[in-house]
């Protein structure tokens, strides 16, 4: 592994951690909190369990303690006896009670009442026919309800202990696992980003498994990254092209240059106006690329706004109706409105290089028809010519850059004018094709998606 890779690898890992740290420590709070706030209201509910067990048992005693003075009318001679293993059975052995009489004598005692000074203190009034006839007290020790007290909620709190553990470890794999799914495409994404700054322009991210916006960001990137490798091979296309069609006419104006310099030829009207035809057509050249040029760059930053093809058709063809006028070629329009999303601009700049096209083919007397309208999925032009036609051999490369036939050698241009058209209704997601024969002539077709 390189020391980049390595960084690489290294630093998804540390972004890794400190997300699955980040996610264990915020469930390890909301887990913590809730075993405060389970521990809290367990203890009070076994609280107020153990609390009314209490009361409810000096309730029954003092029912026991009313039913033995009734049997006699008096506590004098009331057995008292079982009221205190009553007690006993099911207080435990920390339970211990008092009967008092009506004016607060003792009548009977356990034998550690006396020795639970500190204790909660429970009291009941003992009844006999509607009237209070005595009291009876309890209280209890750490043992018997007050030990199952505690051991209650020892158990709870255990309990709730072994559940925030198991919770806190169920949330450490799962951030674990959440945190891999999202820095996995993100050091992916840094790895290719780093291959490109490195020169490999064709290292891509690809499908990523991951949520919706890093899928989505990792289909920016691969879009970007797509885009910048078209705009360096227009570059190198249009370099090429250059350096290709630039290499005649530098050849012979320097060929008659040096004709002159070296006196091998003289410098007469006619060798002048060779030289000058030969700089002339590096000017139309050097036009001609910056227009391709700008087509390339329009290609790439479209503006598509909807809007109709028949009205866009319509001035184009208006703005070239006064050369076909001076040829003597006739213009027929046949245009239908239909819908497309476009750039305007270069719309027209496609139908204006149709148009001229057309008309530099076509022999006086001719005739050169546009017609636009809808056409399934979305609208079609076509410009058709009665012209001289395109050779079959020749037609696959009419949509070439500088590509000139055997018909084309006697009229002006660089051959780019059909090149920039093709490419521009790429651009627009459609597509330029045609159709000729020799003799009869040529049609273009314009196919553009719906609006």
């Amino acid at each position: 592994m390189t020391d980049q890779a390595a960084q690489t690898a290294g630093g998804g890992t540390t972004l890794a951690l400190r997300l699955a740290l980040a996610f264990l420590a915020v469930a390890l709070a909301a887990v913590g909190l809730a075993a405060i706030l389970t521990a809290a209201l367990a203890a009070s509910d076994v609280r107020a369990l153990v609390h009314r067990q209490r009361a409810d048992l000096t309730t029954a005693v003092a029912v026991a303690a009313s039913a033995a003075w009734e049997r006699d009318d008096s506590w004098a001679h009331a057995d008292l006896g079982p009221v205190l293993d009553l007690v006993g059975r099911l207080g435990g052995p920390g339970a211990e009670v008092q009967v008092r009489d009506s004016a607060g004598a003792v009548v009977a005692s356990s034998p550690g009442f006396a020795q639970l000074r500190g204790a909660q203190q429970y009291s009941a009034p003992v009844l006999a026919s509607g009237a209070t006839v005595g009291t009876v007290l309890t209280r209890f020790t750490s043992a018997g309800l007050a030990g199952a007290d505690r051991a209650l909620l020892a158990s709870l709190l255990r309990a709730i202990a072994g559940a925030a553990g198991l919770a806190a470890l169920l949330a450490l794999v799962t951030a674990l696992v959440i945190a891999r799914r999202i820095t996995g495409p993100v050091g992916r994404i840094i790895a290719v980003t780093r291959a490109m700054s490195r020169g490999e322009r064709s290292a891509r991210v690809g499908p990523v498994r991951a949520t919706g916006e890093l899928r989505e960001l990792a289909t920016a990137f691969d879009g970007m990254a797509d885009t910048l490798d078209r705009e360096e091979q227009l570059r190198r296309d249009l370099v090429a092209d250059v350096a290709h069609e630039l290499r005649t006419p530098i050849a012979i104006l320097q060929a008659g240059h040096e004709a002159l310099l070296d006196g091998v030829a003289e410098p007469s009207p006619q060798q002048l106006a060779s030289l000058r035809d030969e700089v002339l057509r590096l000017g139309r050249m050097v036009a001609d690329l910056q227009e391709l040029a700008a087509a390339d760059a329009a290609a790439l930053h479209l503006t598509l706004h909807e809007c109709d093809l028949s009205e866009i058709a319509a001035d184009a063809a208006a703005s070239l109706a006064g050369r076909f006028d001076t040829t003597g070629i006739e213009l027929q329009r046949r245009l239908e409105p239909a819908a497309v999303r476009a750039d305007r601009r270069w719309l027209h700049q496609i139908i204006t290089n149709l148009l001229t096209n057309a008309l530099k083919f076509t022999a006086p007397g001719g005739t050169v028809t546009i017609e636009a309208g809808p056409a399934a999925p979305g609208a079609a032009l076509t410009v058709s010519d009665t012209g001289i036609g395109i050779p079959a051999d020749e037609l696959p490369y009419i949509f070439e850059r500088f590509w000139r036939g055997r018909q084309a050698a006697q009229t002006s241009g660089s051959g780019i004018g059909l090149a920039i058209a093709a490419e521009l209704a790429r651009a627009h997601g459609g597509e330029l094709t045609a159709r000729s024969e020799p003799g009869r002539g040529t049609a273009m077709t314009l196919t553009l998606p719906a609006g």
